[in-house]
């Protein structure tokens, strides 16, 4: 639903960066945006990005106005749609723009509400939240529907903001939309806002479905060499009592088989809305002649259903080699001792490569990516009023060198998530709109017992969804891995940490010390990375 466009204004006196994002919807409600809070901003201007005329405040008959953070439509109308830029200014004269990009859908007959306005999941702890209420003051909920039809029943408490379902089930799982009145002026004026809904309630089976391989595959393999032969199969919504997912050789389980050469391994997953997700890898150590006759079958099955799907291997053609000549040789042993050389030199100075290119050749940051922060920052969270080094890092020096001087835009929590937001809805938010997701690893984010929320959703997201990546910061000399969840581990095994080191806190604020220059390495591109190496 949500999607973003990157774009800079230039100013002969003001450093301006730019960030974008996308409202929805439905013609002839209300609609209220607003600027993202910045506390020491002393002036906002709306603009209409197309013409660059200032939306000025209400006046006698204003359809659409503007006042301080927020940006009025009463109501809105098909012509609507466009970008609007709102200008922040702050007191030592550097602004920060952001692009709004609003689009109005048309009310159809016999339609409910448009696919394209809903909002992400809810918690699914059986509270849903109305969306975008906040921003409307004084609103009042009128009615809750799901899936488009009015919602009614003792199980079904509802609160000023939120409705709770009692004795959650699958068959609650659906799209609720909040229709609420805003009054303005003594004008009233309809707005409604849709999620998607998806309960913690029991395990719900469905059909197995073989992912991989398909059946009939033919997979073409060397004597003598290893093969991996990987299936992987959907079982149903949530962790299944009875799943399994495993190979057959001739119709003999592998595990009956008694061959040291054949080994499985399995794992199971969650993928989006919760689909649950079982995979088997069968790894033979050495392809031998009587294989090439064998089938390879794949079972997946649980509590409804099995099915299968049978691969077998064929060698694969050889091709005739001439006499090389002796310049062909040479020739080719020139080209791979240069190569092994420029992949060593690049793999012992591949930061400083990267950043160097940057510098010179000043890439442009990918458009219309959908994102508005850089990164998403998660550390543990003191709860005594003590101050420590991760806090004073994660305030001030991570924003002294990666905004200020490098030109990124953070989103730390306690300092971009604001006061009367539902955090958790929050939260999921902020990581969906952040290109990275920085971890600080510390004693105390290992021995807490209970991962933070935004540690959870992190991981979600990298490891299932992989449209995130991670970048871990080891504060603290942390030794062993074993007390880290699986989730980091895997992901410290795959990537490996940034180490913070006791001289970094001699001169922390350099932006080229070896420790920033690895955190650069592995952030995206910005509009100010062509310079950012000379800040500092």
């Amino acid at each position: 639903m949500m999607g973003y466009v990157h774009l800079i204004l230039l100013s002969a006196f003001l450093s301006v960066s730019m960030a974008s994002e996308t409202f929805d919807a439905m013609e002839g409600e209300a609609l209220v945006i607003k600027c993202p809070r910045w506390s020491s901003s002393v002036k906002i201007t709306w603009y209409h990005t197309e013409s660059n005329k200032i939306i000025p405040a209400e006046e006698e008959g204003s359809r659409i106005f503007s006042f301080t953070r927020f940006l009025w439509f009463l109501p809105t109308s098909r012509e609507d749609s466009g970008n609007y830029t709102c200008v922040i200014q702050f007191s030592n004269n550097r602004t920060k723009s952001f692009n709004m990009s609003v689009q109005v859908y048309p009310y159809k007959q016999g339609v409910c509400f448009p696919s394209q306005i809903r909002y992400p999941n809810d918690t699914g702890r059986g509270k849903i939240v109305c969306p975008t209420i906040d921003n409307y003051k004084n609103a009042t909920i009128v009615q809750w529907y799901k899936d488009c039809k009015p919602l009614q029943g003792e199980r079904y408490f509802k609160g000023e903001k939120y409705i709770f379902i009692k004795n959650q089930t699958k068959e609650d799982n659906g799209y609720y939309t909040c229709q609420f009145t805003y009054t303005h002026r003594g004008n009233v004026f309809n707005v409604s806002a849709t999620r998607i809904f998806i309960s913690k309630a029991k395990h719900s089976p469905l059909p197995p479905q073989i992912l991989f391989p398909k059946d009939k595959d033919i997979v073409e393999v060397e004597l003598g060499a290893a093969l991996s032969l990987k299936c992987q199969a959907r079982l149903g919504i949530k962790k299944q009592p009875m799943a399994v997912v495993t190979w057959d050789v001739d119709n003999i389980s592998v595990k009956y088989l008694g061959f040291s050469r054949f080994r499985e391994k399995t794992h199971f997953f969650e993928g989006r809305e919760q689909e649950y997700y079982r995979e088997a890898t069968l790894h033979i150590a050495k392809i031998k002649k009587e294989d090439l006759r064998s089938n390879f079958t794949c079972v997946a099955l649980n509590e409804m259903h099995n099915t299968k799907a049978t691969v077998t291997l064929r060698l694969k053609a050889q091709c005739e080699v001439g006499l090389p000549n002796v310049l062909l040789i040479v020739g080719s042993l020139v080209l791979l001792v240069a190569i092994a050389v420029s992949v060593i030199l690049y793999q012992s100075f591949r930061v400083d490569i990267v950043l160097l290119y940057r510098e010179i050749f000043q890439p442009h940051p990918v458009k219309d990516d959908g994102k508005i922060y850089d990164a998403y920052v998660i550390y543990p969270r003191s709860h005594t009023n003590e101050a420590n080094f991760v806090e004073y890092f994660v305030y001030q020096i991570m924003p002294d060198i990666l905004e200020i001087k490098c030109g990124y835009n953070l989103c730390i929590y306690g300092r971009d998530i604001y006061p009367g937001e539902d955090t958790a809805s929050a939260i999921e938010q902020r990581m969906q709109k952040s290109r990275r997701l920085i971890i600080l690893l510390t004693h105390q984010l290992i021995n807490c017992k209970e991962p933070a929320y935004d540690q959870h959703i992190a991981l979600y997201n990298a490891l299932i969804q992989n449209d995130t990546k991670v970048i871990l910061l080891e504060m603290e000399m942390i030794g062993s891995y074993e007390k880290l969840q699986e989730s980091l581990r895997f992901i410290i095994k795959q990537q490996g940490t940034i180490k913070w080191k006791e001289q970094h806190t001699v001169h922390p604020q350099s932006s080229n010390s070896k420790f920033w220059k690895q955190v650069r390495y592995h952030m995206p591109l910005t509009l100010q990375s062509s310079y950012s190496a000379h800040a500092g």
